[in-house]
């Protein structure tokens, strides 16, 4: 009798389980009812799960009366907000252009426009940034008809975030700064502080990290003021970027340490992986290689997750920095695929600006880091006169060529013929960018070593650079058809003389040549040097040339 009513017990018990777990449906599931059984009851249901997870203000909640296109607004809309937050963006992308055609047949400007601005958001992360574009205009558009301060600010500071995903500060810099004088005519600080933390990025691309760093620590009060602590943390990152910069260590280091426990908290995995990787920056800039280790294998293991390119061969470079002295063999596994990421980024545009979009914060402190190891060790000062001598042999080569052109060419050959001395001096002195760290590998190069057919090679190849550059127009596959190869035979040939990629040879004689214009034509304006560079934008050129030499075109002609 008692093995009976024990067994009655347990009957019950799970039983009463089994109905607990049926009422605490997921919002995933709630969402897929609905859209089996479009109903008042299925949509009440997921409205009563969004307010206990407290993702609404208040309870939303419709009567038997209520329109079907109501719910299917209210419900598809609420579910892209949902699922952005999760950061299943293909989800919310998917929901928000359901909810799209119900919001706008209502008449109400200020629906749809809350439905537009979510879908520019989403399309940002998606990296789809002409769809981002056509949603966060037609928002700003409708918000700049309503005359509202606040709504004009929020849509100004989506088109700023996208003109900063497609890599294009000088341009979200206008949007930004309209953002922020709406938002202090609405006086709303909440948004004023999302509208300060695009200013940190925009400005941190632009190069003034001071700027940045103000922007940053304004938002950083106002969240810390409303208690808001993830916020905060995100802010804290992106002074700790500026600061970086600006060879603050200790000050970096303090705010890292504060954001770094509420990231991980909050499970803000890009900005964690972020403040990771800067930590480790920190760490190598202070002589500390082997905590620095640790940081940069936390961050590549979040950025493979989230397969975030960009942000991973930092990870690497950073990785290679702080491991070449204690453990070479490892260092070079972590330089090999840092090598492998660079090309698929520039194979891949699309994956470039997703991860960049993904990132929310800049993230350029490693190419910093570069410069402090160099100076401190043999083995680093070895690889610098390698790479000076791969420099000089090229530049000996474009030298003899060029000298039979017109006298403006003449002189840019000059440039290219310096001594070893010199390029020496400049490789410890300048940040060079990525090339010269995938030149670590490469192997050393003599003039009297190579073949009469290497020589050859090399010849045309320059020749052909030159010429396409004095077009207007240079990449790889063009190179490649002037000399009757295919891209593979021509990066397999270059390689095999060079060490090089097509990429990073093309590279160095831009560089030089900017840096040629800027020393011995005064005159030229950076938007000048950049046209005769083969640029079709300055930004692009800037970054590129800061990227090389650590510094802008405008910051390096004011030093002359």
């Amino acid at each position: 009798m008692t093995n009976h009513k024990a067994f009655r017990f347990i009957l019950v018990a799970l039983m009463l389980v089994w109905a607990l777990s049926s009422l605490a449906a997921s919002v995933d599931q709630l969402i897929k009812n609905f859209d089996g059984d479009q109903n008042v009851n299925n949509a009440n249901a997921f409205f009563k799960e969004l307010d206990n997870e407290k993702f609404t203000d208040e309870l939303l909640s419709f009567t038997a009366n209520t329109h079907p296109d109501t719910l299917r607004q209210q419900v598809w809309y609420w579910a892209a907000e949902w699922y952005y937050d999760q950061q299943q963006f293909e989800l919310a992308r998917d929901y928000g252009l359901k909810a799209l055609p119900h919001c706008k047949t209502g008449n109400n400007r200020i629906v749809e426009g809350d439905c537009e601005n979510l879908l520019g958001a989403i399309f940002i992360r998606l990296a789809n940034y002409k769809e981002a574009v056509v949603h966060a205009q037609a928002c700003y558009e409708l918000d700049r008809r309503s005359g509202d301060p606040d709504m004009m600010s929020s849509s100004l500071n989506t088109l700023a975030k996208i003109y900063m995903g497609a890599r294009q500060p000088k341009v979200a810099e206008g949007y930004i700064l309209k953002a922020i004088e709406n938002a202090k005519k609405a006086n709303n600080p909440t948004r004023m502080a999302v509208i300060y933390g695009t200013a940190n990025e925009i400005y941190h691309s632009l190069g003034d990290e001071q700027k940045a760093y103000d922007y940053a620590k304004q938002a950083y009060d106002i969240n810390m003021g409303q208690g808001d602590l993830s916020s905060a943390a995100m802010r804290q990152v992106g002074m700790a970027s500026a600061l970086l910069w600006l060879k603050r260590y200790d000050e970096a280091q303090s705010n890292l340490e504060a954001a770094i426990p509420q990231l991980r908290a909050d499970g803000n995995l890009p900005s964690l992986g972020i403040a990771l990787n800067q930590m480790g920056g920190v760490m190598l800039q202070t002589k500390r290689p082997a905590e620095a280790v640790k940081y940069y294998r936390e961050a590549a293991h979040i950025f493979v997750k989230l397969k975030d390119y960009y942000n991973e061969s930092h990870s690497r470079l950073g990785l290679y920095n702080a491991l070449k002295d204690s453990d070479p063999k490892a260092a070079m596994a972590e330089m090999e695929r840092y090598k492998a990421l660079k090309d698929s980024i520039y194979s891949s545009e699309a994956a470039q600006s997703l991860s960049r979009a993904h990132a929310e914060l800049a993230n350029d402190e490693l190419m910093l880091e570069n410069e402090a190891q160099r100076k401190t060790t043999r083995n680093v000062f070895l690889i610098g006169v390698a790479v000076a001598l791969l420099l000089l042999a090229i530049g000996a080569l474009v030298w003899w060529i060029m000298r039979r052109r017109n006298k403006r060419q003449n002189a840019i050959n000059e440039q290219l013929s310096a001594n070893i001395d010199e390029l020496r001096e400049q490789y410890r002195q300048l940040h060079l960018n990525y090339d010269a760290a995938m030149a670590t590998n490469a192997k050393k190069v003599e003039t009297d070593s190579l073949t009469d057919a290497d020589k050859d090679f090399l010849e045309s190849t320059v020749n052909v650079v030159n010429e396409l550059i004095g077009d207007g127009q240079i990449d790889a596959a063009s190179v490649a058809a002037r000399l009757n190869l295919s891209p593979y035979q021509f990066r397999q040939r270059l390689s095999a003389i060079t060490g090089n990629t097509p990429q990073a040879f093309i590279q160095v004689i831009r560089m030089r040549r900017a840096r040629h214009l800027l020393d011995n034509h005064p005159e030229l304006n950076v938007a000048d040097v950049a046209r005769l560079c083969a640029y079709n934008d300055t930004p692009n050129f800037t970054r590129a040339f800061k990227n090389t030499f650590g510094i802008t075109p405008s910051q390096y002609a004011a030093q002359r």
